[in-house]
């Protein structure tokens, strides 16, 4: 499957307002002895309605902790989330329940989110039953039933899905589940948290495909969180790539990934499996990831550059545009890695 952008897409999106969009997003954990764990560091980005924003980075680097922010799963530390138009930051839950219906999640572990002693029609349901309908009436039992058949249709599933539990079926099957449910109440953006990793490969294909099946027939907009660079190139029409609780490039897919400027970029694109063994080596980036909870002054990625200068030592580059929706956050993005 090719990547689902195109020009006409970055042409639109400079007139048209974002469907989500974040400014100096903060989340920190205090920890003890007045230290603090800085998950996400001032990240500001926007999604627009129809795209898929991959969002990519090693783990502990904060993609987890931003997607739950996104849609107010976690609660920020500071910052400002804006939502089709509505300020949701410090919006109170009883304002917010009926945009949360547009904005929906698919997690990681798909037996951990499904109550393990309730039937898949109970799950399933459960949203339609705490939504009021748009006319502000209840749904009744037969409605209720249709939608759910429906969902099933969507994701490939039989009927009688409704009437049994989640240990019944395998790791695919649940994500599937987990899908219906996220698009049960119709939504216009669904944050996808490393929804395949924990699949086999042939399964993660299959579950990829109705991602991008299901963003063509009913327009949806997504966040895909993932490991894979591979997945992300597949379904993704622009990449974020964090490091460290920021993000370090973001672009077109392929402008990132084909062609990436910031040098962590580049390490993970050159470490990614290859169908054929490449004739350049991986970069092997030296030293650990520091910690969140004293990140170093300047750069953040500056102690395992391997072009790091001193200024990178001491100022904080910031994203900066360097074509046509690819902007990168290096002191000297013109430099590639040697090997």
């Amino acid at each position: 499957m090719s990547p689902v952008y195109n020009l006409g897409f970055v042409l639109m999106t400079e007139t048209i307002k974002p469907l989500l969009s974040v400014t100096q997003l903060y989340k920190s954990y205090p920890l003890a002895k007045g230290q603090c764990l800085h998950a996400v560091d001032g990240i500001s980005l926007q999604v627009h309605a129809g795209e898929v924003l991959g969002l990519v980075g090693e783990s502990g680097c904060g993609k987890s902790t931003l997607g739950r922010c996104l849609l107010r799963l976690t609660p920020i530390s500071s910052g400002k989330i804006v939502f089709e138009g509505h300020d949701i930051t410090h919006m109170k839950e009883s304002v917010l329940r009926p945009l949360r219906a547009r904005m929906q999640m698919v997690f990681q572990d798909s037996y951990a989110s499904l109550n393990p002693r309730r039937r898949i029609g109970d799950l399933l349901a459960a949203p339609l039953q705490v939504h009021k309908a748009p006319q502000g009436t209840k749904r009744s039992p037969t409605l209720i039933q249709e939608r759910l058949h429906e969902l099933l249709d969507l994701v490939g599933l039989p009927p009688s899905t409704l009437h049994r539990y989640p240990h019944e079926f395998s790791g695919g099957q649940r994500q599937r589940i987990n899908i219906a449910r996220a698009l049960t109440l119709s939504p216009r953006l669904v944050v996808a948290d490393e929804p395949v990793s924990a699949l086999d490969v042939s399964v993660q294909a299959q579950i990829i495909n109705l991602f991008a099946d299901l963003q063509e027939r009913l327009g949806l907009t997504y966040v895909f969180i993932a490991h894979d660079l591979a997945v992300v190139r597949q379904i993704s029409t622009r990449v974020a790539v964090m490091y460290l609780g920021t993000i370090v490039e973001i672009g077109l897919t392929d402008a990132v990934l084909l062609s990436p400027l910031h040098p962590y970029t580049q390490a993970l694109t050159e470490a990614a499996p290859r169908p054929i063994v490449s004739v350049r080596r991986p970069l092997a980036l030296r030293g650990d990831i520091p910690s969140p909870i004293n990140r170093p002054p300047g750069c953040r990625f500056h102690t395992r550059c391997p072009i790091a200068q001193p200024r990178c030592q001491i100022e904080e580059p910031l994203l900066k545009n360097v074509a046509v929706e690819h902007q990168v956050a290096c002191h000297f993005p013109e430099n590639k890695t040697s090997y």
